[in-house]
């Protein structure tokens, strides 16, 4: 219990202070439209990569997982937000494995 609230404190540290130095220095440094436009498709990216590794182990369901995907691009392919996106495609999966699942 000793070593549990350093190691805490000190791994707080190590993930804060790296983000918090950008901030802190680059705040008032404008960023160039193309570094802008790149940056916004991180989240994009992240998500995608967490998504089709899961779809790919997808054990017995991987049909299902393949069509909530399909389900998701459809949405994200007509404006629709990631949130909307991720949500459609949950709730397709879960529709098609109560109903043939």
């Amino acid at each position: 219990m000793k070593t549990t609230i350093p190691l805490i404190v000190g791994m707080m540290l190590v993930t804060y202070i790296p983000r918090m130095i950008p901030l802190v220095f680059l705040n008032e440094k404008p960023i160039r439209p193309f570094i802008a436009k790149i940056l916004q498709y991180i989240p994009y990216t992240a998500l995608s990569a967490l998504i089709i590794k899961g779809i790919i182990d997808g054990g017995e369901n991987r049909a299902v997982s393949l069509i909530g995907l399909f389900a998701a691009g459809i949405v994200a392919w007509f404006g629709g937000t990631m949130v909307l996106s991720v949500l459609t495609a949950i709730l397709s999966s879960y529709l098609l494995l109560v109903l043939f699942g």
